[in-house]
């Protein structure tokens, strides 16, 4: 496009004083502003943030919060507590994974900042005795369970595969895929590891406005962990622009999809018993959620809005709803708390596209730097000038026409990292303990006995969920220590 005609483009969309420094850039400058506006759909920008002003209006109106929201119905959603049904669940669950049916999607495009590192999230180390990082437990707990499914099912080792999808940002995508070449890919097949990228946005001001970063380019932001959808159809590399996300699961004939965030230690990576549970419902899409700790706890819930299904925040729920009690129970009515542990069929991740420009994003107001219109001077600013627009990986649940929620237990299947060291919840230490406490819970109800104060790490490669440690029963554990073989926990005894 033209020079000329790209003007006349953002002018009609009221977004011209981009190119107010335009007379003053060098060839170089000009031409990646002008990549970077060409690339940009400024009508959907615009449309963008309409909607998301006009549906924060609405939501943040308390009268019509009150009136739309309600519990989720008994019928959609079970809990892993019934033994048998979660038995069934996992056979089932199994029987897909050992038909190569299953893919993951990992949403790991955030940076460890918050936690002090500039490095991406999933690289992070807890502290454990073996310092493995987030991805390599990731990666070990489907490499255990590709041999579990291939075990229980007859099948030969190495026949089972659960491709895995990670999706970066611009930001992590180089430093994440060097670190599982360096680490040979925790021991996965690489053509089995699909790394892509999730979109950016451009900042706005509270008028809409697109905010220029510096006089030849604008300020661009991650689109939320939702731009997981949009990014499943964008090409995978330059050099193979036919090549999708999307394109990749059909060539696999892959059915069904686990997603999850790299932040949560505990993450059961293509959970069986999940997996099972799901297609049993026959749901297009479900949720995982574990029990609310009490009412005023700071977490959206998975509830009804306006009939349909939701995430609701926490703040948008009043006191009053947040302490009603199911009768017949006892318990929260609005407890399912939302982990973003998700199911899909690959036939609903197409068809998201379909509804996609009905999705509101959401309104992050943040410090933005920028350059002024009139001074041309680069400014840090001290409180919020700017919007930044995310979607939800959630923000597709109300547009789901089969949809089931699964309950587990917090302790066996959530801890996330969240917060800098010594922050006292969900930080690098939360994590280490949940996890440590969890493999202690497998070798006590394989029979064994932990001394006190005894830590025992357990390689995910041993076992996935607490199998394959029948040998230890009647041992007494009085030494701590990682461990990467079932033999090797003969030394701790």
């Amino acid at each position: 496009m033209s020079i000329d005609k790209l003007q006349q483009r953002y002018e009609e969309a009221g977004q011209a004083h981009l190119f107010k420094f335009w007379s003053k850039l060098t060839e170089q400058e000009r031409s990646q502003l002008q990549a970077q506006l060409q690339a940009l759909d400024i009508e959907r920008v615009n449309r963008v943030f309409k909607k998301a002003v006009a549906a924060e209006a609405e939501i943040t109106d308390p009268s019509v919060q009150a009136q739309s929201i309600g519990p989720l119905p008994k019928e959609a959603s079970e809990s892993v507590t019934n033994a048998e049904k979660a038995r069934e669940w996992r056979k089932i669950g199994l029987d897909a994974i050992s038909r190569n049916e299953v893919g993951v999607l990992l949403m790991a495009g955030g940076q460890g900042t918050r936690l002090g590192s500039s490095a991406p999230k999933g690289c992070y180390d807890i502290g454990l005795p073996s310092h493995k990082s987030l991805f390599q437990y990731q990666a070990e707990r489907l490499a255990r369970l590709q041999e579990v499914a291939a075990q229980e099912r007859g099948k030969p080792t190495g026949s089972v595969v659960i491709p895995w999808y990670i999706m970066t940002s611009g930001p992590t995508r180089p430093d994440t895929e060097e670190f599982f070449k360096k680490n040979n890919y925790f021991g996965l097949d690489p053509k089995n590891v699909i790394f892509f990228e999730q979109g950016t946005l451009p900042c706005l001001t509270m008028e809409g406005k697109v905010i220029l970063e510096t006089p030849s380019r604008v300020a661009v932001a991650p689109d939320g962990n939702g731009g997981l959808y949009a990014a499943t159809r964008s090409p995978l590399s330059s050099q193979d622009p036919n090549r999708t996300v999307l394109s990749d699961l059909s060539d696999r004939k892959i059915l069904y999809v686990h997603a999850y965030c790299v932040d949560n230690c505990l993450v059961r990576v293509a959970d069986p018993v999940f997996l099972g549970y799901s297609i049993a419902k026959q749901a297009e899409c479900a949720a995982k959620v574990v029990p609310k700790t009490s009412p005023a706890e700071s977490v959206g819930v998975v509830a009804l809005r306006g009939g349909k299904f939701s995430v609701v925040e926490y703040s948008e729920i009043s006191k009053e709803q947040a302490e009603r009690r199911d009768p017949e129970t006892g318990e929260l009515a609005f407890r399912a708390g939302n982990i973003a542990n998700h199911f899909y069929t690959t036939a609903f991740l197409k068809r998201v596209q379909e509804f996609e420009d009905e999705l509101a994003f959401h309104i992050a107001r943040k410090k933005i730097p920028h350059t002024n219109l009139e001074t041309g001077e680069f400014i840090k600013p001290s409180k919020p000038n700017g919007m930044k627009l995310e979607l939800f990986v959630f923000d597709v649940f109300p547009f789901t026409e089969r949809f089931s929620v699964l309950e587990v237990d917090r302790h066996e299947e959530f801890s996330p990292l969240k917060n800098a060291p010594g922050t006292g919840s969900d930080d690098p230490e939360t994590s280490r303990r949940d996890l440590l406490a969890q493999h202690k819970r497998f070798l006590e109800s394989a029979g064994a006995k932990v001394a006190d104060g005894v830590e025992i790490e357990i390689s995910p490669l041993v076992s996935y969920a607490g199998e394959g440690l029948e040998s230890v029963k009647g041992k007494t554990f009085t030494k701590s220590g990682a461990v990467e073989s079932v033999e090797q926990l003969d030394a701790l005894v």
